[in-house]
């Protein structure tokens, strides 16, 4: 059976692209399926992961080429997602993601949620004075990465911008962070060490710069990503702080690819698949879906002078050796 399309309702291919990517993640479904169902119409109609779950099967059961996201739209509007806007896809799955989790009433499957997407970083805060040190652990959904380093300088990989992602940066000047130690403000090394990894790791390729004028522009450059990332080969002992065995599943397969074409101010999104069930790639383009290549998804790369062409937004990973 071919994967099924999503009609547009009005500028919503980003939530078309990012319903699809959720959609055909099988370890997502599968907390999916499990959700209480709430007992009264009113609330039916209010609980997003309810109304996905009825999208999924209405996909799953349909004997169309495309279904209408429309009751699942009017549930997210009632949440105060505005529809029939252009949306920001790293936002919108966020935005998304923090709905489904606060309407999953079942701790297990919370914590499934959870487990399957959160990625727990811990930063250091190091005065270069004395020994003073502050560690603060986090939890992150997307590894928000920079497409440009020092000086604007255009990152040439996607191992490139997390490497960057992880560098120690030296917080000096208008920076300079207090010191218990020494009674005064000091400069500080700040880094991120990587705790632990997520079976989903979601990556947010950041393209669209705000300028001091307040416009936005996209970043549009080449930027190569790999089918297959092993982030034990990307970053550094000290910047990681995890065991051998937390370490043995960082080896990544690409699962999907949100793509951006257009200006910032004007564009439209489409998904790029690869069915964990049939290994082939899809290209998800609302209502239209088609069999692609690797080639095909490679086009996502960017191209410095082509900017209103496809560019990668999103990519999410998926381990290839879960424990």
């Amino acid at each position: 059976a071919e994967p099924i399309g999503l009609y547009n309702l009005g500028q919503s291919c980003c939530l078309n692209s990012v319903l699809q990517v959720f959609l055909m993640n099988i370890h997502f479904t599968r907390i999916l399926r499990r959700i209480t169902v709430p007992p009264s119409f009113a609330q039916r109609s209010k609980n997003v992961p309810y109304q996905m779950l009825l999208l999924l099967e209405k996909m799953q059961y349909g004997k169309c080429k495309a279904v209408g996201p429309t009751e699942l739209a009017r549930c997210l509007w009632e949440h105060r997602v505005k529809m029939f806007v252009q949306h920001d896809a790293a936002q919108l799955f966020l935005t998304l993601w923090n709905l489904l989790k606060k309407q999953m009433k079942r701790p297990e499957l919370v914590e499934e949620l959870s487990n399957l997407y959160t990625i727990c970083i811990q930063e250091h805060l190091a005065c270069q004075k004395c020994s003073f040190e502050i560690k603060n652990d986090s939890t992150m959904l997307t590894l928000p990465l920079p497409v440009l380093g020092a000086n604007s300088y255009r990152l040439k990989t996607l191992e490139e911008c997390l490497q960057y992602f992880f560098h120690p940066e030296e917080l000096t000047g208008q920076n300079m962070c207090f010191c218990q130690h020494c009674g005064r403000k000091t400069t500080f090394l700040q880094s991120m060490k990587l705790v632990h990894l997520p079976q989903t790791l979601t990556l947010h390729l950041k393209r669209f710069c705000f300028e001091r004028s307040s416009c936005t522009h996209k970043l549009s450059h080449s930027l190569p990503f790999p089918q297959e990332l092993d982030l034990r080969k990307v970053l550094t002992e000290n910047q990681c702080l995890a065991d051998d065995s937390e370490k043995a599943g960082w080896q990544y397969q690409l699962f999907a690819v949100v793509a951006h074409s257009g200006s910032s101010s004007c564009g439209h999104y489409c998904a790029y698949v690869r069915s964990l069930t049939e290994c082939k790639w899809y290209c998800f383009n609302d209502s239209e879906v088609c069999q692609v290549s690797w080639d095909d998804v490679k086009c996502t790369y960017g191209h410095s002078s082509l900017y209103w062409r496809e560019t990668a937004y999103l990519l999410f990973y998926m381990k290839k050796h879960p424990q």
